[in-house]
C-alpha cells in the first residue's frame, strides 16, 4: 500500500516525514523522485509514504497510476500562516514557479501575499477535486497534528515508535 502526503508545501510536509520515518513497516520520504520524469516520476516502492508537494500538479496522472488503491492525506495548515510562509520565499521554489511560469510575470507584478494566496487556492482546489472520489482519505491539519498524526497511524496500521513520531512534531523542520 501506497500512502500519498498532498499538501500546498510550507505545511509541515518535512515534519510529517520526519514523524513517519519512525514507522518500521513503511519507508518514507520527501520528494524523492522530484528531478524523474515520465514513468520513474510516480515509480514509489511498495510500502511507501511520500510527501511532495508537486504531486498537486500531475494528480491525472497520480491517479492514473494508482487510483483508489492507494491512501490519500490531505495535509494542511493555516493558509494565512502558509502564505506568510511562502512571501518570504517568493525569489526561488514553487512560489517563483507559479509566478513566472503560470502567471507568467517576469518580474514582480503583484504583492507576493496575492501570489500566494492565489497559489494556495489553486493547490487546495486540484487537491480537494482529487480527493472527492477517493474512498482511502483523510485530513490532517498541523494545528491538531499530534491528534490528527495518532489518527493517522492506526488508520494505515503503521508499526514503529509512536512516541518518537509524535516526538518530531516539537520540532519546525523546514522553517523559513
Amino acid at each position: 500500500m501506497n500512502v500519498f502526503i498532498l499538501n500546498s508545501g510550507r505545511c509541515g510536509s518535512t515534519t510529517f516525514i520526519k514523524a513517519c520515518q519512525h514507522i518500521t513497516n513503511f519507508s518514507a520520504a520527501h520528494e524523492s523522485l522530484l528531478s524523474k520524469t515520465g514513468a520513474q516520476r510516480l515509480n514509489y516502492p511498495d510500502n511507501h509514504i511520500e510527501a511532495d508537494n508537486r504531486l498537486s500538479w500531475i494528480l491525472g496522472r497520480l491517479d492514473n497510476k494508482y487510483a483508489d488503491q492507494a491512501y490519500y492525506v490531505h495535509l494542511t495548515r493555516n493558509n494565512n500562516d502558509v502564505a506568510a510562509s511562502f512571501c518570504k520565499r517568493i525569489d526561488f521554489g514553487i512560489l517563483q514557479a507559479y509566478e513566472q511560469g503560470i502567471l507568467m510575470h517576469e518580474q514582480h507584478l503583484l504583492p507576493a501575499q496575492d501570489i500566494a494566496e492565489d497559489y494556495l487556492e489553486t493547490i487546495e482546489t486540484n487537491i480537494k477535486l482529487f480527493l472527492k472520489d477517493k474512498s482511502n482519505k483523510m485530513c490532517v491539519s498541523v494545528e491538531t497534528s499530534k491528534k490528527d498524526f495518532t489518527e493517522f497511524w492506526k488508520w494505515i496500521g503503521a508499526k514503529g515508535d509512536l512516541e518518537k513520531a509524535l516526538s518530531e512534531w516539537d520540532t519546525n523542520h523546514n522553517a523559513s
